[in-house]
């Protein structure tokens, strides 16, 4: 297993900045959200993915990917019954698996809560009929690239869709295109009735990037969540993909977090 963090822990630094220090702690990769890179990442374009590129190569590490990827504009829907804005929504989707795959990424984790919740009135049914329809139209051109949407299940304080990694798979298999797998992230996990380990065993075929951290928002062995029996399961299910560290509370400094991060990944993996 290979170490990543998510670019946005480090806020206001710049990108070589950022690619410093991340190299200084030890990670292999990072994996970029989008609109961090640009205010409207819609004008993310192929020398920006370039230079992005060659600069964490000259830290010696890789860009896995991207997540983040509804974040900005925030229009962007793929259960809503407005067919323009699903339109809308495929077409930047299919933009960032275009930039994604030239800056030498090869995932895209698709997690966007708010850009797939559903509203009262609307029937669950045909939202997922929509949502399938228009990751489907994504993953098409994702899968020309050499490019993976990892579907992310997440919290029911977080979306009302997609709230289980076995309901996620079931959705991954009604998309039914080998460049649509799944994702998995120890704080949404955590909110599963299902222990965290079970949970990995049961994904084992379809996972294809993991995220690390603690429901507290910091990282991995900053909180309560005990990584030993995580580590074994994605031991046992062969997983050689990224473990990827997501934080969503910023406050200790990205320095500090990065680095207690990575200090306690590589002591469970010792």
């Amino acid at each position: 297993m290979r170490l990543a963090i998510c670019n946005e822990t480090y806020q206001d630094k710049s990108f070589d900045e950022v690619c410093r220090d991340v190299a200084e702690c030890g990670y292999d990769a990072l994996e970029l959200a989008p609109f961090t890179l640009k205010e409207d990442p819609r004008e993310l374009t192929e020398a920006d993915a370039l230079t992005l590129s060659r600069t964490a190569s000259k830290h010696g590490l890789d860009i896995l990917g991207l997540h983040w990827l509804l974040t900005k504009p925030t229009w962007f829907h793929i259960t809503s019954p407005d067919a323009l804005q699903r339109k809308e929504t495929v077409k930047f989707g299919r933009h960032l698996a275009r930039f994604c795959a030239m800056t030498g990424g090869r995932i895209m984790v698709w997690g966007s809560p708010k850009a797939r919740s559903l509203q009262p009135e609307w029937d669950r049914e045909e939202c997922w009929k929509r949502a399938v329809e228009a990751v489907r139209g994504v993953a098409e051109e994702a899968g020309r690239y050499g490019v993976t949407i990892a579907m992310e299940p997440l919290g029911r304080k977080e979306t009302n869709f997609l709230n289980t990694a076995a309901e996620t798979i079931r959705f991954c298999e009604a998309v039914d295109h080998p460049a649509c797998k799944l994702h998995l992230d120890v704080k949404a996990m955590s909110d599963e009735e299902t222990e965290i380990p079970e949970i990995i065993r049961a994904s084992r075929d379809w996972t294809v990037h993991f995220h690390a951290n603690d429901p507290n928002l910091l990282g991995p062995g900053m909180g309560e969540v005990k990584f030993e029996p995580i580590i074994a399961a994605l031991r046992e299910t062969a997983y050689s993909g990224y473990v990827s560290v997501e934080v969503f509370d910023y406050r200790p400094g990205a320095e500090k977090i990065a680095r207690e991060s990575i200090g306690y990944l590589k002591r469970m993996l010792a």
